[in-house]
């Protein structure tokens, strides 16, 4: 039970964060251009990315064995399509900065990155992308897929 109350709470933390994070990158856009606020947001990412990696490349290895074979994380075993993942999330943060400062705000900007990311995410189970498992596109998905879209259009429409 405690492993699932901790997944809603990443969860939800991971929301908080990401609707600041599109919050302040706006402000900053707002100031100066929507790419230099990119740059500053991928930029701060880049440095806590690499201290986080550093801090755990260097517990991996000491909890290893020993044998180079055997330790966990090594490069030959990442594919390298996951190195092009920096790609989209930096044009996402630039189309957010751009589209909170426009008519969408914050709020029609979030909705719609939420379907968004469900539709991709139907698309990717349908084809089998990124190895997982295929799986057959339910009119249940449609209704769920539907239902935040006219979530998004309320919020984006009928906001004021």
């Amino acid at each position: 039970m405690f492993g699932r109350s901790t997944d809603w709470l990443l969860g939800i933390t991971g929301g908080v964060l990401l609707a600041l994070m599109t919050h302040y990158n706006s402000l900053l856009a707002k100031h100066t251009t929507p790419t230099f606020a990119s740059w500053i947001a991928h930029g701060l990412g880049a440095v806590v990315a690499l201290l986080l990696v550093l801090l755990a490349g260097s517990r991996l290895f000491r909890w290893g064995s020993g044998r180079e074979e055997e330790r966990p994380g090594r490069p030959a075993d990442v594919p390298r399509w996951v190195y092009l993942g920096g790609i989209p999330g930096a044009f996402t943060v630039i189309l957010a900065a751009i589209a909170v400062n426009g008519s969408l705000a914050l709020s029609g900007t979030i909705a719609l990155m939420l379907v968004g990311q469900i539709v991709f995410g139907l698309v990717s189970d349908h084809f089998g992308m990124f190895r997982t498992p295929k799986r057959r596109i339910t009119a249940r998905d449609g209704v769920v897929a539907l239902c935040v879209l006219a979530g998004s259009a309320l919020i984006i429409f009928g906001g004021g």
